[in-house]
């Protein structure tokens, strides 16, 4: 059986860490999602991958390549029109002469969620369904016995907490389903249209509930959430330096030609990168990840928050439940306000965030003395001068003084 992964969107709501690459690739413990996906189904014995990209495609390519080096076979589709999922999944049929498995490549899954699926294969589809307490915007599921008998795409009224995972089983039979499937009110072609269109003609249309990991990667603030679970279940590992008088707790990697000076205070889990340097009386707590080649100066505080590489953060700084793009230059005494339960706007749409401190795209310069309000964005290729206190989202190209 073959793999189908859909990765050609960009992940406009988080923007603006995908200005310059798309969802699929924003790091989860220090790697991309995307790579968590492979290594799931892997995991499961699928070893021939599609993968069907198309924004900032070159990010992906480039570094999964042949699938050589994790182990698995990977082809590349180019979907440079996104029409939706169940034009994605058309773009494979030349590809494809039996039964195969399609997942959405922004969804966080595990090797044991992959096999509740592959273990209750039945009839055309077999779709994954997972339970939640919330179901507003996503598509819900009613069902007899297993067998799927209606799929509603964002209802406005409570229906079912089985709410559709995005992950299924086709066999080669919903290509023909996909020509028929018309245009949605949104503009794109549909997957659940067409598994609804199946489900109409009287096809055998299953689910498999799975209670493992699914976590839906929406905004950039839920790869907070996806990064504080990975970590959980990473073992400790140092293969850099430690200096006397530096105490780490719990389960920590450091990565190679890293050094942590005297003084650093780390909880895990945590997770520093390749070639960083991380400055005497630096506190790094619980679920935080740094990326490579970043540079920690002393005296400050990050906690719950992901870092990216190539990121300098200067003395008496203090990070929390944010995320900071590669190649930002931050002075000292940085901090960022912390909100919870917040509204946060974008493009003229309110969304939800249970915490956030902030997100900072790439290639920012940040002088010292700033303040970062709680669910204030910062894009790229900013300058941000001393003193400034950040009440608002701050553009492309912004210089604020």
């Amino acid at each position: 059986m073959k793999a189908v992964i859909l990765a050609a969107g960009e992940g406009l709501r988080c923007r603006p860490l995908t200005l310059t690459r798309s969802k699929v690739m924003l790091p989860v413990a220090n790697k991309p999602l995307l790579e968590y996906i492979i290594h799931a189904v892997a995991e499961n014995g699928l070893e021939e991958f599609i993968l069907v990209v198309g924004y900032k495609k070159e990010r992906i390519m480039d570094y999964f390549g042949d699938g050589l080096a994790f182990g698995v076979k990977i082809s590349y589709i180019f979907q440079n029109a996104q029409l939706g999922t169940a034009h994605a999944v058309k773009s494979v049929r030349k590809y494809v002469d039996d039964d195969f498995l399609v997942l959405n490549g922004d969804n966080l899954i595990n090797s044991h969620t992959i096999a509740d699926l592959l273990s209750g294969k039945m009839g055309d589809v077999t779709l994954l369904a997972v339970e939640r307490e919330q179901t507003s915007g996503y598509g819900v599921i009613l069902s007899e016995a297993g067998k799927v008998t209606k799929i509603m795409e964002k209802p406005k009224e409570f229906v079912s907490h089985l709410i559709n995972a995005g992950v299924y089983i086709f066999s080669t039979g919903i290509f023909d389903e996909v020509d028929r499937t018309p245009l949605s009110e949104s503009g794109e072609y549909a997957i659940t249209d067409t598994i609804q269109q199946m489900i109409q003609k009287g096809r055998n249309v299953n689910m498999v509930e799975s209670k493992n990991m699914w976590i839906d990667a929406i905004h950039s603030w839920d790869f907070l959430k996806a990064n504080a679970l990975i970590l959980e279940g990473c073992e400790a590992e140092i293969k850099g330096t430690v200096e006397n008088g530096a105490i780490i707790k719990g389960n920590v990697t450091i990565g190679e030609n890293s050094i942590v000076r005297a003084g650093c205070y780390i909880v895990g889990p945590a997770i520093i990168g390749k070639n960083c340097d991380i400055g005497p009386n630096t506190i790094i707590l619980p679920s935080t990840a740094i990326g490579d080649n970043t540079s920690i100066d002393s005296s400050v505080e990050i906690n719950n928050s992901i870092l990216m590489n190539d990121i300098r953060l200067d003395s008496n700084s203090a990070v929390s439940n944010s995320i900071i793009g590669a190649n930002n230059n931050i002075r000292p005494h940085f901090s960022t306000e912390t909100g919870r339960d917040i509204m946060i706007e974008m493009k003229g749409i309110l969304h939800h965030a249970d915490v956030l401190g902030t997100v900072i795209g790439d290639d920012n310069s940040i002088s010292n003395r700033v303040l970062i309000k709680a669910g204030k964005m910062v894009s790229n290729n900013c300058t941000i001068e001393a003193g400034v206190t950040v009440q608002r989202h701050i553009p492309t190209g912004s210089i604020v003084i």
